[in-house]
């Protein structure tokens, strides 16, 4: 009897031990970033890049960057994803070097430039597309803060790319963080051009 007893201590010994180890493990398997983080990110660069530049640079490889004062639209993405500690310059090289046939043929190349490659929206569209969720571009309700957006300008067809801010107009639309020219800036542009798509990475 004893013995029952003893063990049955033991066994709700063992399962409060258990309760209490399950619970730190549990959170850590939660992902620590998030859309709104993300977007906040984004926006730390608000009043730092002050500057549009979309030249061609030889940069550092991997977590290679141009000047922070200066870039070009998907650099908003790039460094943000930075702080998450995600360095999208390798990851779209890898996947180009592994996956070439699939991704577009603008620019006369016959092999990956890890230079230049990741900034550049057509290649952004191709790596979010395939490695992240591709979500409606028309529904004002399932744009989040931390959605990647792309457009194609009225102006020549351009290609550009933002990041949607956690904060909203006063119609409910979603802000945007973006460089289109005068450096990273949080504006009310999500339905002002074309969407081209709408991912969530």
């Amino acid at each position: 009897m004893m013995n029952r007893v003893k063990q049955s201590g033991l066994k709700y010994f063992l399962v409060a031990v258990f309760s209490m180890l399950i619970i730190p493990l549990t959170s850590a398997a939660t992902p620590s970033t998030s859309g709104d983080k993300l977007a906040a990110d984004a926006k730390k660069q608000i009043g730092v890049t002050v500057n549009y530049d979309p030249a061609y640079r030889k940069i550092e490889f991997p977590r290679g960057d141009v000047p922070k004062n200066t870039g070009r639209a998907a650099d908003v993405i790039i460094r943000a994803y930075r702080l998450q500690n995600i360095d999208l310059q390798q990851l779209v090289n890898v996947d180009m070097q592994e996956n070439w046939a699939v991704y577009p043929k603008l620019w006369d190349l016959e092999s990956p430039d890890k230079n230049i490659d990741h900034r550049r929206v057509p290649n952004l569209e191709t790596f979010f597309e395939r490695h992240g969720q591709s979500l409606s571009t028309t529904d004002k309700e399932s744009f989040e803060a931390g959605d990647i957006v792309t457009w194609r300008l009225t102006d020549g067809n351009k290609p550009h790319i933002g990041i949607v801010s956690n904060k909203k107009a006063a119609d409910g639309t979603p802000l945007i963080i973006h460089n289109i020219g005068e450096g990273t800036q949080e504006k009310n542009v999500l339905f002002k051009y074309p969407i081209r798509k709408h991912f969530r990475y």
